[in-house]
């Protein structure tokens, strides 16, 4: 008689008992449990230990692409945080038709300051500019539960008794979500989608069951591979994922100074009147301030040192650091965004400014949030 397929319930991948080294691997008698996780999943739950997987992007596409074809909502998320970093291009090509309900996660770490309405409001038009006509925007933390009742009755309304799939980047919260949803109307117990601040952590579809017809499913993260997060170690992204609130850090510059915001990015000023600059980014990273005559005999002295991140360890992970030169317009307040760790708004007339990251890391301007 043929063995039932079993599958980890952390990441969706199919059980297999042979190679301790391969996707999916756990041990004979772990398949003695009702629930089965693999011990990749194992080891992220209780020691918050990565293994890498042999699976491509290419596989996370092809688990994807199969949405299309079927009649379903689907729930997009992105980091608030990271919003282009965390964009999953060409997304309309692999749902098809199907209606997509946009998601803003880690709202929680948002400044106070930062209009909840006026966020929703840019999502919705920065979507539009980039492909993808949303029926509707809605903010959430799943790490705190917050905005989580208000989309389940959303996702109820929208999705007329079909399925649901979850989409996204990694690491902009999707298990996480799905575990609140699972807290909310199925047992406490059931809540073990494997959940970490690691790149790739779900491997295949994870399906929740809704009612008697229709199934949640939790898609694989697609790797962005210009994602800062995919440049540092474990230790690393720790720092520069912010955990709680931000808080606004304030520098008064004037034209030919540096900013270094740990080793990751550099933004010089090079001309314009003394003015603020205010850092959104994790409160554990640290920036500093230099002449820019001085800034690259500093980066070499210090990197992987004062610099930090990256370690020591880690220096040869990071892609050389690309110059991105921009104009400021006059009287328009204007943040500048590098995909992974945040922003700096600047205020007043005119200037340029030269903002500086990895080969591969995207920097943009954009209207002020705050």
């Amino acid at each position: 008689m043929e063995e039932t397929k079993r599958y980890c319930a952390g990441c969706g991948v199919a059980i297999q008992t042979e190679d301790p080294n391969g996707v999916g691997y756990a041990p004979k008698s772990a398949l003695d449990r009702e629930i089965v996780i693999c011990q990749r999943c194992f080891k992220l739950k209780h020691y918050n230990q990565v293994q890498d997987v042999d699976l491509s992007d290419d596989d996370f596409l092809r688990i994807l692409n199969g949405i299309s074809s079927k009649e379903a909502l689907v729930i997009k998320i992105v980091d608030i945080f990271d919003f282009n970093g965390s964009w999953l291009p060409g997304l309309q090509r692999s749902v098809g038709s199907n209606p997509v309900l946009l998601v803003g996660n880690k709202v929680d770490l948002l400044p106070k300051s930062v209009n909840p309405n006026r966020m929703a409001n840019w999502m919705k038009a920065e979507a539009k500019e980039l492909g993808l006509n949303p029926i509707d925007v809605h903010l959430i933390s799943a790490k705190k539960g917050h905005g989580i009742d208000e989309l389940a009755e959303k996702i109820e309304y929208y999705r007329k008794g079909k399925d649901v799939f979850v989409v996204g980047c990694t690491n902009v919260g999707k298990s996480t979500l799905i575990n609140q949803v699972i807290k909310r109307f199925g047992e406490e117990d059931e809540a073990i989608i494997t959940v970490s601040h690691f790149p790739g952590t779900t491997l295949d579809l994870i399906d929740i069951p809704l009612d008697d017809d229709a199934n949640l499913y939790d898609t694989p993260g697609i790797i962005n591979r210009h994602q800062m997060a995919h440049y540092v170690d474990a230790k690393d992204l720790k720092t520069i994922t912010p955990k709680k609130e931000i808080k606004p850090h304030v520098f008064q510059l004037n034209p030919q100074q540096t900013l270094y915001f740990g080793g990751l990015a550099r933004l010089d000023y090079l001309e314009g009147n003394k003015r603020s600059f205010v850092i959104y980014m994790s409160n554990e990273l640290k920036a500093h301030r230099t002449k820019l005559e001085r800034a690259d005999e500093l980066y070499d002295q210090h990197i992987g040192k004062m610099l930090n991140p990256p370690n020591e360890k880690t220096l040869e992970m990071l892609p050389p650091l690309v110059r991105h030169e921009f104009s400021l317009r006059d009287g328009v307040k204007t943040d500048i965004v590098f995909s992974g760790l945040g922003w700096v708004s600047i205020h007043g007339k005119g200037g340029r400014i030269a903002a500086w990251a990895p080969k591969g890391v995207a920097v943009t301007l954009r209207e002020a949030l705050v």
